[in-house]
C-alpha cells in the first residue's frame, strides 16, 4: 500500500518536472530567437532539472523493477535459487545506495551548504541541488527493502 503511494507521488513530481523542463526550454528557445535577448536562467534551471529527473528517475525505475538487468543466469536457477539471487542483488544495490548515495551524497550536500555555494544565474543553494542523491538512494532502499520483504512477488 505505501509503495503504491510512493509510487504515485513520485511519478507525478517525474511528470510535473518533465512539464518544467519542457517548458524552460521552450521559453529558452524563444527567447534567444524571437526576441533575441536569451534569458540567462533556463539554461541552468534546464540543467538542474534534467539532473533531478534522472536521478528520480533511476529510483522510480528501480522500483518498477525496469531497470538494466541482464537474466541469463536467473532462468536456469531454481524459484527458490531465484530468489536467493534476487535478495543478494537487491542487498548490493541497497549497499550502494547507501554509501553512494545518501552517504556520499549526504557528504556532497553538507559541504555545499557549509560553503554556502549558489548557482551562477539563480542563485540557488548547490545543497539543493545535491540534495537529490541521498533522496533517490533512501527512495531505492525503500523499494528493495519491499523487494526482499516480498520475494515472491518479483520473482526474475
Amino acid at each position: 500500500m505505501m509503495k503504491k503511494s510512493l509510487d504515485k507521488i513520485l511519478g507525478s513530481t517525474l511528470v510535473f518536472l518533465m512539464a518544467f523542463i519542457v517548458l524552460a526550454v521552450l521559453w529558452q528557445v524563444f527567447s534567444r530567437y524571437v526576441l533575441q535577448n536569451p534569458s540567462s536562467v533556463t539554461e541552468e534551471i534546464a540543467r538542474y532539472l534534467m539532473i533531478w529527473i534522472g536521478i528520480l528517475g533511476a529510483a522510480y525505475a528501480s522500483g518498477q523493477q525496469e531497470h538494466l538487468a541482464i537474466n541469463i543466469l536467473p532462468p536456469k536457477l531454481s524459484e527458490r535459487n531465484r530468489i536467493c539471487l534476487r535478495i543478494g542483488i537487491n542487498i548490493l544495490i541497497m549497499l550502494f545506495s547507501l554509501f553512494a548515495l545518501i552517504i556520499g551524497g549526504g557528504n556532497l550536500v553538507w559541504v555545499n551548504y557549509l560553503l554556502g555555494q549558489t548557482s551562477a544565474a539563480l542563485h540557488l543553494p548547490l545543497s539543493v541541488v545535491y540534495a537529490v542523491l541521498p533522496i533517490s538512494g533512501i527512495l531505492i532502499i525503500f523499494y528493495k527493502l519491499n523487494e526482499v520483504f516480498n520475494p515472491k512477488k518479483y520473482l526474475l
